[in-house]
Order: structure tokens, then sequence, then C-alpha cells
């Protein structure tokens, strides 16, 4: 649907009259309808990080671009919320530790003390939701390069194939997490999941690689939209895969 619902539940109030034990109903208000293609969710270039070397990746749409498969004000509160509230808190640790500007974060998950639970879940948060938004556009029929088809096919069988056992292994994810799409040790395609913000790159991963790319399984990630309908979530995310970016990144590899 284009038009995002957002519905607020109302109580049905009687009022009682002391007087003659008359009922009086009150009426509940419509709910509100926002129009994805009228509303404006802001620029999401206008949000920026607390002072610090680890900024939010830039997206190239409006965040209304990507309904109706993720509506806008989902999108706008995943994005200034959720990656910028992991962006900041990592910052404040570089800072406090004074750490060098010229840090890579994939320097900090491969060699993070696995024990310091606020540098995890920051670090990790913030590498999963930039990583997860980069990949991203509004849908599109973009298929994956000759290259990384082969390899797909090589792997899983087929495209298609690949499709439904990212979806399934997603849906099937219990608690909050990710799945991925990971270049393993062995240079093999293979599908990962990790939970809360772990990612594969950290050393007590049980499967590690280089992420092309991954699916936000946590509630906040379409719970204003989908409510409990995981996989329904999962099948329209899928359709916003950036198939250009992700084949260009395995080339590179």
């Amino acid at each position: 649907m284009k038009n995002h619902v957002l519905v607020i539940v109302f109580s049905i109030l009687f009022i009682s009259c002391k007087n003659d034990n008359n009922l009086v109903e009150v009426q509940i208000p419509e709910p509100e309808i926002i129009d994805e293609k009228t509303s404006n969710f802001g620029n999401p270039n206008d949000i920026k990080t607390e002072t610090g070397p680890f900024e939010l990746v830039q997206l190239k749409y409006k965040f209304e671009d990507f309904s109706p498969n993720l509506d806008g004000r989902t999108m706008e509160t995943h994005y200034s919320k959720h990656l910028l509230s992991h962006a900041n808190k990592l910052n404040k640790i570089v800072a406090e530790n004074k750490w060098s500007k010229k840090t890579k974060i994939e320097d900090i998950l491969l060699n993070l003390d696995i024990n310091n639970a606020e540098l995890r879940k920051s670090a990790g948060g913030y590498y999963n939701h930039n990583l997860f938004f980069e990949n991203l556009a509004p849908k599109s029929d973009l298929k994956p390069s000759d290259t990384l088809t082969m390899a797909i096919d090589k792997h899983f069988g087929s495209f298609d194939d690949f499709k439904q056992k990212f979806i399934a292994t997603a849906s099937n994810l219990n608690g909050s997490g990710w799945t991925w799409l990971i270049l393993n040790k062995k240079g093999d395609l293979e599908i990962v999941t990790t939970i809360n913000n772990d990612n594969p790159l950290m050393k007590d991963a049980l499967i590690k690689g280089t992420p092309l790319f991954n699916i936000d399984t946590w509630e906040h990630a379409y719970y204003l939209q989908y409510q409990n309908r995981k996989l329904e979530y999962l099948k329209k995310v899928f359709e916003l895969l950036n198939w250009d970016l992700i084949s260009k990144k395995y080339e590179s590899l």
C-alpha cells in the first residue's frame, strides 16, 4: 500500500451521568493517514553525528523514496534514531580513549576485546547499520552482475534458490540479529547470521568473512510498518538491495 496508516488506539470512554445514569459515547477520531508522496520526512543528509570520526553513511535518496517496501517513517526512525545513537556512542568511546581519528571501524571490530560490551554494541551497531543502509536503493529490477551471478549459482544453485535460502535463514533467526551474505575465508559465498549487534568480522564470530550485504532483523527495522509480519518485511526489503553496488564490492575482493 502506498499510504502508510498509523493507527492510534483510543479506548472508548463511556461517561456516566450521575443524575439519570445515561451513558454518553465519545466518538473515536479517524486514524491519521500519511501520504508518502506528499509527506516530507526531512533530508537524510541533514542528520549529523556529534563530534567524532565516525559519520552516518550518506543516503542518495529521501526516506520516503523506499516506499512502499519501507515507508518513510520507518526509514527515518531507523536511520536518525537507531543508527545515529550507535554512531554518537562510538564517537564518545573514541574520544574518551583518545584513539586516532584515522582508525577504521573494520580495525576496531577485528581487534576489539569481545568482553568490552559497550564497545562491542556500539561499534557493531554502527558498522552493521551503515552497511544495511548503504546497500539499499529504491525498488528496481537490478540483478547481480554476471560475475556475482556465476558465484551465486555455484554456491546456491540459482539466484532464486539463494533468495529463498537467505529469506528463510533470516526468518528463522530468533530474537534480535542480522543475516549476512559474506565471502568466507575459503573464498566461498555463505549465508550466516549473528545475534544482537555482532558481525562476521569479530574475533568470536562462528563463521568469519567479509560482508557483502546484510539485512536487519531487529524489530525496530520493521515493526512500525509490518508489526509482527517479519517474513513479509524480509521479502520486501530484499527487493531494495542495490545489486550494482553489491556486485562491485564482490568483484573488488
